[in-house]
């Protein structure tokens, strides 16, 4: 069976090093989260490990903190941990954490991603590095180019690894994980566990160990949600209602397309509120700028697309709200996780259009929590549903940002999901084989990822 766990313990007692222990203490963590509590001694142990979490339950913490305890400092490297994410900005914060809980190590951490000068990253990596967190597209264009060595890599991590599938870095991977030595750990988090990503841990990992976390965390019952049916020309009236009223700040909106995104924050800051937005048409530039903005309070809102607030990571975050509903229930429960982080609390509000219904009905009946309709509450009449028309929100099938589709509807209409698989039942083994896992994948594509 899945190992779950609840915390009894301290991070003392799980055999960290006294110098994390020491950072730990003075970033006020107290004592591990269940994810931690669990996963942790299995990869002191050297066990190769599935972990199943969505992002602000302590994952990043789980995998890194006991790399960072294994690691041999040397003055020039060698690197010896690899961690694979899906995106920039997931990348530039498992950085940010991991230097956190490295700072009396010596330990040097740098983040590779798309977007940035690779002549900056030619000069980060000469200084010495021992872990790199990366995406697959420019991991790869240092691999060609031979910046980056992996033939020392004992550790492997692949971060979000069902939005890595999504995202197709499937191939990528296979290519990254040829030029890794076989005598390494690998370590897999995902928040779903699709049939495709069991594939991979099966070939690449040997026996591993799952960690799931209990009912209790996946069901995020710390988050009040709430939903309101209105036509869709309503919607906007009731989106700057909702956020006049909120008793937190910081909030996060978000919208089907980067088309929906880019009007909405200007007929928000039209309203006199404070928005930005993040998107796939941004700049890297102008993505930090929008996250800096964001976690300083200069603007408190943030409206956002799926793909491009994959990762983002602001503690202050008290509201969600679902200007648009998604397609699959499990991108509600990743777009709801961006409040209420580690173990905070939050509001989560959905406007559900005639023609959003049904979608949103799926959604009522996979949640464990109580989804409260505020129709009733708030003395306005359900409008009768009405079928989606075919061209709104139409489907594509992937998230690559340079394919769009624009409807005729107000705010354009491509919806940039791909359905999820559903989860595994619970009649699986716990423990994976690694059959081939010196197959040789050739299809080593050179491209710098966004």
């Amino acid at each position: 069976m899945p190992t779950t766990t609840k915390t009894t313990i301290t991070f003392q007692q799980l055999g960290l090093s006294a110098l994390i222990l020491k950072a730990l203490k003075e970033n006020g963590f107290e004592a591990p989260f269940p994810i931690q509590e669990a996963a942790i001694p299995l990869l002191l142990k050297g066990v190769d490990v599935i972990g199943q979490a969505h992002t602000g339950t302590g994952k990043t913490a789980a995998f890194a903190l006991p790399i960072l305890t294994k690691i041999k400092i040397r003055r020039n490297g060698p690197i010896q941990a690899l961690i694979l994410v899906p995106t920039r900005e997931l990348a530039l914060q498992v950085t940010k954490e991991i230097n956190k809980f490295a700072k009396y190590t010596g330990i040097r951490t740098v983040a590779i991603y798309g977007g940035q000068s690779i002549v900056l990253q030619y000069n980060q990596l000469r200084r010495g590095i021992q872990i790199v967190v990366a995406t697959p597209g420019r991991l790869i264009d240092h691999v060609k180019q031979d910046s980056i060595q992996l033939d020392e890599v004992k550790f492997v991590v692949l971060d979000e690894a069902d939005r890595m599938l999504d995202m197709g870095f499937i191939d990528d991977i296979k290519s990254i994980l040829f030029y890794v030595s076989e005598d390494r750990q690998t370590c897999l988090f995902s928040a779903t566990m699709p049939p495709e990503i069991m594939r991979v841990a099966q070939e690449y990992m040997h026996d591993a160990k799952e960690v799931m976390l209990n009912q209790e965390e996946l069901s995020l019952d710390t988050i009040e949600q709430s939903y309101l049916v209105v036509p869709e020309r309503e919607k906007f009236k009731h989106l700057c209602n909702f956020i006049k009223k909120r008793d937190k700040k910081q909030t996060i909106v978000f919208a089907a397309t980067k088309q929906r995104t880019q009007r909405l924050a200007n007929e928000l800051k039209q309203e006199g509120f404070k928005a930005i937005t993040i998107h796939g048409d941004l700049s890297q530039r102008e993505r930090d700028n929008a996250m800096y903005r964001f976690k300083k309070g200069t603007d408190d809102i943030l409206v956002a697309t799926d793909i491009a607030a994959r990762g983002i990571d602001v503690p202050a975050v008290g509201h969600v709200i679902n200007y648009d509903v998604p397609i699959e229930p499990l991108m509600y429960f990743h777009r709801i996780g961006r409040t209420a982080r580690a173990g905070g609390t939050g509001k989560a509000i959905s406007l559900v259009s005639q023609d959003r219904v049904d979608d949103f009905g799926r959604i009522l009946r996979k949640t464990e929590q109580p989804i409260r309709r505020l129709n009733e509450e708030m003395g306005i009449a359900v409008p009768t549903t009405q079928k989606r028309p075919y061209d709104r929100y139409h489907p594509r099938p992937s998230y690559s940002h340079n394919s769009g589709h624009r409807s005729r509807g107000d705010y354009g209409g491509n919806r940039n999901m791909r359905s999820y698989r559903e989860q595994r039942g619970d009649n699986h083994s716990s423990t994976y084989g690694r059959d081939n896992r010196s197959s040789r994948y050739g299809r080593e594509r050179a491209r710098s990822y966004s």
